[in-house]
């Protein structure tokens, strides 16, 4: 039964850890995908602080895949960081690519 529930918890744990790494991975894609200027237009840290960032967490993060709490916890921290904070305020910035799409505009011009 013990066994059992200790299987249970690691499985639980590294699901957790996976979960973590996905996001810090689509941090750092996401810091890399929008150009510097926007990150001095929204007034935030330089685009080369923010890859730096969400680099070195998605590092640690693979490092303590498996171990989420306590040191695993920092490079989550960083990554909703960006995630909630930053990437928000950079989008306004940056032109959209394409036509159409829920950005309001018709493949003509905008509505």
């Amino acid at each position: 039964m013990i066994e059992s529930l200790y299987g249970a918890q690691s499985l639980l744990l590294l699901i957790l850890g996976v979960a973590a790494l996905a996001m810090e991975v689509f941090a750092f894609v996401e810091s890399l995908r929008y150009p510097a200027s926007a990150y001095a237009t929204a007034e935030k840290l330089t685009k080369k602080w923010w890859v730096g960032i969400t680099g070195v967490a998605m590092l640690i993060g693979f490092a303590g895949m498996n171990q989420l709490f306590g040191v695993g916890l920092i490079p989550v921290v960083a990554a909703g960081v960006f995630l909630a904070d930053v990437r928000p305020a950079i989008r306004r910035y940056t032109p959209t690519r394409g036509k159409g799409g829920a950005t309001g505009r018709g493949p003509y011009g905008s509505w």
